[in-house]
């Protein structure tokens, strides 16, 4: 397990537990945080943005073309920042404890 501190819409955080080697999706999505993962984990409805903190986002696998092209298509709905990304597209890794992230709007 690997410990994330979240952001909520609403400005509270907290901790949350994660699974290694899931998607972070998950994790967000049954913690209750707000993320919705409609399309459960396609890369295909954007319901999973998140703000990763800006002293992680280089810590991350880059974006795929495909989590790029959504980023992109919800960007005409709600705000995207040089730290988006589709939490369904990061697999929670054992050095992560302590990843910390921003829960986005739905779009």
């Amino acid at each position: 397990m690997t410990e994330v501190r979240v952001i909520g819409r609403d400005g509270a955080e907290r901790m949350i537990e994660a699974d290694d080697g899931s998607a972070l999706m998950d994790s967000l999505r049954d913690a209750g945080t707000g993320v919705e993962g409609t399309c459960g984990g396609a890369c295909a409805c954007g319901t999973c943005h998140v703000y990763i903190d800006a002293a992680w986002a280089a810590r991350l696998p880059a974006r795929s073309e495909d989590e790029q092209m959504m980023l992109d298509a919800i960007g005409e709905l709600v705000e995207v920042r040089a730290t988006s990304r589709l939490s369904c597209q990061i697999r929670v890794e054992p050095g992560a404890s302590g990843l910390a992230l921003e829960i986005g709007p739905v779009p």
